[in-house]
């Protein structure tokens, strides 16, 4: 076979169209592939962001409402403003039973505590101190919420064995009908 100025044209243009097809399709294409991948990659990565904030969500949401079931529960403890009375009557009765003296009870003025209400009772009652502490224990069992703030043991003075008690009993309850008792 014999090269000539038409063979040399021919093999000439067909790299050229070679070359051209590689500058101006090829290198174009695969930009626009290396992009896409780049592109497939960084929202690969905030899909797994995402995944991992939704079940980070998922648990937060499962803990708040863990949380409402456990002050739902604690609220159903607190007695309402209306009920203060009977819890009155419990602590007193509870006070008999364990072989202490009728309490005197004095109320104080309801004092806000948090979102609730404390109501502060003043006592004093007589007895032992197995019967004192039987109360106490009594009282712990009690499904209301209360503290004791302060406590005065005395010996009484004409009875050998014998105790006089004074302290403030705490009640908080929830007001029902508005933000001040």
């Amino acid at each position: 076979m014999k090269f000539g100025i038409r063979e040399l044209v021919l093999v000439a243009t067909l790299l050229g169209i070679l070359v051209a097809s590689f500058t101006l399709v090829f290198l174009p294409q695969n930009a626009a592939i290396d992009r896409a991948k780049r592109e497939i990659d960084h929202k690969m990565d905030l899909l797994e962001k995402l995944a991992a904030e939704t079940d980070r969500n998922e648990a937060l949401r499962e803990r708040n409402e863990e949380i409402a079931r456990r002050i739902s529960e604690i609220e159903d403890r607190l007695p309402s403003d209306k009920q203060v009375d009977a819890v009155i009557r419990q602590v007193s009765e509870l006070a008999i039973r364990s072989g202490l003296n009728p309490p005197a009870m004095q109320n104080a003025k309801p004092v806000p505590a948090a979102q609730y209400w404390e109501q502060p009772l003043e006592l004093k009652t007589g007895g032992t101190f197995r019967g004192f502490y039987d109360f106490l224990i009594e009282l712990e069992r009690m499904p209301r919420i209360t503290r004791i703030n302060s406590m005065k043991l005395d010996r009484a003075r004409n009875e050998e064995g014998r105790m006089d008690v004074e302290f403030t009993l705490s009640i908080y309850f929830q007001n029902a009908g508005g933000p001040t008792p």
